[in-house]
């Protein structure tokens, strides 16, 4: 178990060097000059010279990159070229709205999808499982931008059932900042539930149909101990995978529903960063996006021998 930790997490610190390369290159390519945008369009040369060296524009790239990594590993990354805050206190401040809207749309996305799937691979050619195959269709093929459009349209503006905007930590006020996280988290967490939907119904469809399963049922076994212990425990390998993947995409994807809802996370820093070339602030946070994935995809990893004892690792998964 331990040599397969160890294998798991010097392949997450190599893909992680990886990543900064490519946000690291990808940011600097992107059209525009930050120390023009800081200096000023009418800034004269020697200006936006002086405004390069302070931001260290005017290093060769290996440089520059040794320098943002040597900085990220102590947790500083800098400051804003737009604002002049420090890129940790901005990463701080919007990443626990991001963090938990995440928690909360893929609770929702866990609760619909699992049971929707379990009802579907048991209920196989009945109402429940065309219901269920609806929904994860409906789910798949509408884009969450538009979805959280209508959301709003008709759920906030028409009948005043939530908030069209705005943002209150469930920290201090938990019934009022769960209210005003709820809209954007049910919408963020259709799309991903449809998926955890299908890949449960599938998984739920072959155990129920494996031979020990049978020889459950064989043995008079209550109906209910046979989906859920029998059945469901031995899908959880797969659902697990694939909710640990939903949620490092759901981490990812959060940028459209944060601007929809003007939730001040890291969606909304992102894109704000982008339109004025903030280097550190992109840079910073994509590399924390990145880590969040690769983390969750190790605990994933990690929690199969917890879920499936017949799982053994002896320096990679067998």
């Amino acid at each position: 178990m331990l040599r397969y930790v160890f294998h798991r997490l010097w392949q997450s610190a190599l893909t992680l060097v990886l990543v900064s390369i490519v946000v690291f290159l990808a940011v600097r390519a992107l059209p525009g000059d930050p120390a023009t945008v800081m200096a000023g369009e009418q800034a004269d040369p020697a200006a936006v010279a002086a405004v390069r060296a302070e931001l260290g524009l005017d290093k060769s790239l290996p440089v520059q990159y040794l320098d943002f990594v040597g900085h990220a590993l102590t947790g500083d990354f800098g400051r804003s070229i737009r604002t002049g805050i420090p890129v940790r206190d901005m990463i701080g401040t919007t990443l626990p709205v991001t963090f938990q809207l995440a928690v909360y749309a893929m609770l929702v996305a866990v609760l619909i999808g699992v049971i929707g799937g379990v009802a579907a691979g048991v209920y196989r050619g009945r109402w429940p499982e065309w219901l269920a195959g609806g929904f994860s269709l409906a789910g798949l093929s509408v884009p969450t931008f538009w979805l959280g459009i209508l959301a709003v349209l008709y759920l906030s503006v028409g009948l005043h059932l939530f908030p069209a905007s705005g943002y209150v930590s469930p920290l201090a006020h938990p019934l009022r900042g769960v209210y005003f996280l709820t809209l954007p988290a049910v919408i963020l967490g259709v799309t991903h539930a449809a998926v955890i939907q299908r890949q449960t119904r599938s998984a739920m469809v072959e155990t129920l149909t494996a031979d020990f399963v049978r020889t459950a049922r064989a043995k008079g076994l209550h109906r209910g101990t046979i989906i859920f212990r029998y059945g469901l425990r031995n899908s959880l390998i797969v659902v697990t995978t694939v909710i640990g993947v939903q949620l490092g995409f759901l981490i990812a994807g959060v940028v459209v529903t944060e601007r929809i809802f003007s939730l001040p996370g890291l969606g909304k820093l992102t894109l704000d960063s982008v339109f004025s070339r903030d280097y550190p602030v992109i840079q910073a946070v994509v590399l924390v996006i990145a880590a969040s994935y690769i983390l969750i995809n190790l605990l994933v990893d990690v929690l199969y021998t917890a879920i499936d004892p017949r799982v053994r690792v002896s320096g990679r998964a067998q």
